[in-house]
């Protein structure tokens, strides 16, 4: 259901769509709509108030949820999938996909949303399996490994993420 309201234009009534994402300058004056998540766009929000991302080529191709390492690769800043086997510590996670080359949006705080089977209030760990999480019971061991705690479940598909450092394995 797509969100409208009516408005005088040119001296008639119309009905005219709210918008769910800005264009800058030539949406002065829309009405503002929530987008699929509820909330507002990050391009409707003022200079200053907006989410903490980095936006750089992915390494690989990379999946909403994933949680991703930054790093130089022949100097520039890539994302690709963090993975405490390979000791790749988590920097920030991903909303939405990209595949490799494309530019991936890195969120270095908030929530991790659209996962599934988390107990609420568990703390999560930084899983061997590439880009992933996981709960106390299944964390990696091993020379070189790393374990890394990422935040807390605060639903069964939405873990918040405050990584730890990593403290590498023996």
């Amino acid at each position: 259901m797509a969100n409208k309201y009516l408005a005088m234009v040119s001296g008639l009534l119309a009905e005219i769509e709210a918008l769910v994402t800005s264009a800058g300058v030539g949406s002065a004056g829309k009405i503002p709509a929530l987008d699929s998540t509820g909330r507002l766009s990050g391009t409707m929000m003022p200079v200053g108030v907006s989410a903490e991302v980095v936006v750089c080529p992915a390494y690989e191709d990379l999946t909403a949820g994933n949680l991703i390492n930054l790093f130089l690769d022949t100097g520039t800043l890539k994302a690709r999938k963090a993975d405490a086997t390979n000791a790749y510590k988590a920097d920030g996670f991903l909303l939405s996909g990209a595949l490799t080359g494309a530019n991936a949006t890195v969120f270095l705080e908030g929530n991790i949303t659209g996962l599934s089977g988390k107990t609420i209030g568990a703390p999560q760990w930084l899983s061997g399996t590439a880009g992933g999480l996981v709960e106390v019971g299944a964390l990696p061991t091993g020379a070189g490994k790393i374990i890394q705690p990422i935040g807390k479940a605060i639903s069964v598909t939405e873990v918040t993420f405050v990584p730890g450092e990593a403290i590498t394995l023996a």
